[in-house]
């Protein structure tokens, strides 16, 4: 018997090869439910959770640089954790404490922690070429280093905003035909010639960060799975990590997390202790941790100055994060053991705004250093 089927909707290509999920007017649902979206997912939990008290400190809700931000249309939630305690916490009405969010690009700082064990151990090498772990990969990397990668320095063919393929990971339909590519066989695809940047700035790729998710999977032969797994135990995370994959189930490393806003945190309180876990569990290395503060890699172009990438994180020589399309960003403070947590959802074409992204950063700054 034949029974008719029609084609998702959530998955179809709308403007700008853009999936319906993510385009303006349907945007907000579409983050707040985008780990029930993907074709392709991976759930992983913690057997012990890390127990957060509330000891509200509210002068931080009444800085007006804090209550500027929450009061914003897009927002969605911001949490301010320090140690073992929720120092302050706010949600939008749609939203809430155990619901899932989109972290976007601040999945990568996940690489931070796993690349820092295998350089610690002699496993990989910062200065060794991309083609030594993968002998397969395409002209676009095999001649960058892994430090050139990791720091988002190299110079090839791919573009960010041109070039990205959600239909590898199940969140765009291929086009009529088409064959459904994975990661892999995506990345060794990219192309380049003379791979050095000389634009003095960030050249910022996510394929570096699949490219490096590949690397740690060659050099520690362990899957990438099992390196999460490890993660989301040492945080000591109270839900779900939410992974989106590829059809062969290799997570979506560069973006492809969810999370809920106090699980983002106790994940962030990794980098706040230096790569130490719940129970005494190190799943970070502490001097290369330290290394991508003091030490990191090209800078940011305006209106970012004073920021430089590193290692899979944003730093300005004293803290760590990353940000993610749709406004997300998590900020950690090993100086003052804190960590700030903010969620949102822009509704304008790009996704982006470079300048309320500065102000967000300062904000965060601030709150973590008090």
């Amino acid at each position: 018997m034949t029974l008719n089927t029609i084609v998702n909707p959530n998955l179809v290509a709308g403007s700008e090869h853009t999936p319906r999920w993510n385009e303006p007017e349907f945007r907000r649902g579409g983050f707040h439910n985008l780990h029930n979206t993907a074709r392709y997912n991976m759930s992983l939990r913690a057997p012990r959770v890390l127990s957060l008290r509330k000891q509200i400190d509210w002068k931080i809700g009444e800085r007006l640089d804090v209550a500027r931000f929450l009061a914003m249309p897009h927002f969605s939630a911001f949490v301010v954790v320090r140690e073992d305690r929720i120092l302050y916490e706010a949600y939008a009405p749609d939203f809430g404490p155990d619901r899932p969010h989109p972290l976007m690009s601040i999945t990568k700082t996940t690489l931070n922690l796993m690349l820092g064990r295998l350089v610690a151990d002699g496993s990989v090498s910062l200065d060794e070429r991309v083609d030594t772990y993968l002998p397969e990969i395409g002209s676009g990397y095999a001649a960058a280093t892994v430090r050139a990668t990791a720091d988002m320095n190299v110079a090839n063919d791919y573009d960010e905003f041109r070039d990205w393929n959600y239909a590898v990971s199940g969140l765009v339909l291929p086009p009529e035909g088409c064959k459904e590519e994975t990661f892999r066989s995506w990345l060794c695809g990219i192309t380049g010639d003379d791979l050095q940047n000389r634009t003095g700035y960030e050249l910022y790729k996510s394929a570096n960060s699949e490219v490096l998710g590949w690397i740690i999977e060659r050099a520690s032969g362990r899957t990438l799975r099992d390196w999460l797994i490890e993660i989301v135990e040492a945080a000591g995370l109270a839900g779900c990590l939410h992974m989106i994959c590829d059809r062969e189930g290799v997570p979506e490393i560069s973006g492809g997390a969810c999370l809920s806003a106090r699980d983002l945190a106790r994940y962030g309180l990794l980098f706040a202790r230096m790569g130490e876990g719940v129970d005494g569990r190190q799943v970070g290395n502490a001097a290369f941790i330290e290394d991508t503060r003091r030490n990191p890699g090209p800078p940011q172009k305006k209106p970012f100055e004073g920021m430089r990438y590193s290692r899979q994180l944003e730093t300005d020589g004293f803290w760590l994060g990353h940000g993610g399309s749709g406004g997300q960003y998590m900020l950690a403070n090993p100086e003052t053991g804190t960590v700030v947590v903010h969620f949102s959802v822009l509704e304008n074409e790009s996704r982006h705004d470079s300048d309320l992204r500065v102000l967000l950063m300062k904000m965060m700054a601030a709150v973590a250093a008090e």
